[in-house]
C-alpha cells in the first residue's frame, strides 16, 4: 500500500479539539480512506486578551488509490 500526507488547517471558536475535528470532517468530504491524523501545531488567535479562535494544523494520511486498468 502507498499513503499520501497532506497538511490541513482546522479552525474553531470553541476548542482545539473542535478545530482538529473540523479539519478531518472537511478533508473527508473530498479525500477517502483517511487512516491517521497527527496534530502538528496548535495556535490561538487572541483579541483583547481573550482567545477568539483556535487553530490546529493536522497532517492527514490517506491510502492512494489506483484507477482500475
Amino acid at each position: 500500500m502507498v499513503f499520501k500526507y497532506i497538511d490541513i488547517l482546522g479552525e474553531s471558536a470553541k476548542s482545539f479539539e473542535d478545530a482538529v475535528q473540523n479539519a478531518i470532517t472537511e478533508t473527508a468530504r473530498t479525500v477517502k480512506d483517511i487512516r491517521t491524523a497527527e496534530v502538528m501545531k496548535m495556535n490561538a488567535i487572541v483579541n483583547s486578551d481573550k482567545i477568539v479562535e483556535y487553530q490546529a494544523v493536522v497532517r492527514v494520511a490517506f491510502k492512494v488509490r489506483r484507477k482500475e486498468e
